[in-house]
């Protein structure tokens, strides 16, 4: 993802992908006692449930300390760092490593120790796609789903107020700064203190010349790459760790999909003043850090999975049974390598004989608490992010559809249906809603256009839904959403 820094008490940063999303859910609280949401009848005091979505938990939390005598599990909690954003005596927890060639010719999600070595220094961070220069408004005109902010002064100070209408006035400004300066848009991050020479650990994003608002290079988050970075097996399980995964295959697996290089292993410093606004919201909420994500793999499956407790799978559409192509297989390209032969959206994982999918489930069958397999005989499963074939305005896009680039629009069952049949309200807010509805109209408004590249429906549980988008009662009404927060900087945050 395209990170930038929050500054104090400013909407200026994702706090998920693409934007703040807020659900107003009635969550694991008997459905009985919210029939009347202005009732003080109710079994608690609680009337409203606000679940704000973020990822990278480290990332940006790795210094937070909580209030009230709380406890945190976190980078400096662990020992991994200190405070002042040095290695800690634990440093060597977050030691990473690469695979010796030649690598195994069949997808592996573990690597015994004589087959890596560790890093001397850490991948060098990478800008991967980070914008080096403001754009200008011919630019935007020109490729309005291709560019993101920043904006140089020919775009008129009321054009970013409509691209991001819910962020405060004196906050504008945060559209037009923070692009690296460097040359391109790949390649080494230089403004990264030490950037050639990190320490074989995580290490802090700050430097000299990395101003609080800049922008920094993504890395990836799919189900087959974060297996394989998790090197999991039972014989490396121990009281503190039952999972037997070492997490020491990060920038290895990284690079070799997205030349991220060491990115995974950046985080931000909330005791040098990084990310205030999310240090403000855990210190007042609930703050859920031993949780990380309920799927392996990328945003949409991980937010299906939030609103359904399910995984999306291909329904059968225009009589096609299983999705026609796009079906992944994660074996490497070569004995040097790691690049997956096809990096792509679906597989059965049902079939052992499948790309990929017998390494995971031997490691899962060889846990002694045997977590159940839900996979359904002869059905495929998105496992990479895509985007539902609903458009925002409730039409479907079967062109894309029968291509198996979208999810057909899908039974499964979501707390939206729940509440919906308990006359219970709710709400899903995420930014640029409104944009992309206009443009699955048909506006060619580039400012639209721009928003609506960056609106992200693969963050909206609710969007890939029959039940919701194929009602003309729930759909586009019910699903209009405010821009809550900015989603034009993290164009490649979902992945």
């Amino acid at each position: 993802m395209l990170k930038r820094r929050f500054k104090a008490k400013k909407w200026s940063q994702r706090i998920t992908c693409g934007g703040l999303i807020i659900s107003l859910l009635a969550a694991g609280l008997p459905l009985q006692v919210w029939a009347d949401s202005n009732s003080n009848q109710t079994a608690t005091p609680i009337k409203h449930v606000i679940v704000l979505i973020g990822e990278n938990f480290d990332h940006s939390f790795a210094t937070y300390q909580p209030k009230h005598g709380q406890s945190v599990s976190n980078l400096l909690s662990k020992g991994i760092i200190l405070a002042d954003g040095s290695a800690g005596p634990n440093a060597a927890a977050a030691e990473q490593f690469k695979v010796n060639t030649p690598l195994p010719s069949t997808y592996f999600i573990s690597v015994s120790a004589s087959d890596k070595t560790a890093f001397s220094t850490l991948p060098t961070p990478e800008l991967n796609g980070a914008p080096n220069h403001p754009i200008s408004l011919t630019e935007l005109e020109a490729n309005p789903t291709g560019v993101q902010p920043p904006f140089d002064n020919t775009v008129s100070d009321a054009q970013p107020a409509s691209l991001e209408p819910s962020v405060e006035s004196s906050a504008l400004d945060l559209l037009r700064t923070g692009a690296t300066s460097a040359a391109g848009t790949t390649g080494l991050d230089d403004r990264i203190k030490n950037a050639t020479e990190l320490q074989n650990t995580v290490f802090q994003l700050k430097g000299p010349n990395l101003p609080y608002d800049s922008y920094t290079g993504d890395t990836v988050h799919r189900l087959f790459h974060m297996w394989q970075q998790s090197d999991c097996d039972v014989a490396n399980a121990t009281p503190a760790n039952p999972s037997g995964c070492l997490d020491d295959l990060y920038p290895f697996v990284a690079t070799a999909r997205d030349d991220s290089g060491g990115n995974s292993m950046g985080f931000y410093n909330m005791k040098d003043g990084d990310v205030p606004l999310l240090e403000e919201l855990a210190d007042k909420y609930t703050l859920s850090d031993n949780f990380h994500q309920s799927v392996m793999g990328g945003t949409a499956a991980n937010h299906v999975a939030l609103g359904t407790g399910d995984f999306m799978f291909w329904a059968t559409f225009n009589g096609l049974t299983q999705p026609p192509a796009n079906i992944a297989n994660p074996n490497p390209q070569s004995s040097t390598s790691d690049k997956y032969v096809a990096d792509k959206q679906w597989t059965n994982c049902s079939d052992t004989s499948q790309p990929g999918i017998q390494p995971i489930m031997s490691y899962l069958n060889s846990l002694p608490y045997q977590p159940p397999s839900k996979c359904e005989t002869g059905r495929f499963y998105m496992i990479n992010n895509l985007s539902p074939g609903f458009l925002p305005n409730g039409q479907i896009d079967t062109a894309s559809i029968t291509a198996a680039s979208k999810v057909p629009p899908s039974p499964l069952r979501s707390i939206g249906d729940e509440l919906n049949e308990n006359g219970i309200s709710w709400a899903y807010y995420g930014g640029g809603y409104d944009a992309a509805v206009r443009v699955a109209n048909g506006s060619t408004d580039p400012f639209d256009q721009l928003i609506a590249n960056n609106y992200w429906d693969i963050c909206n549980f609710e969007s890939y839904a029959t039940s919701i988008m194929g009602d003309a009662s729930h759909g586009p009404r019910t699903l209009r959403t405010r821009s809550i927060s900015s989603t034009t900087w993290n164009r490649v945050s979902c992945q």
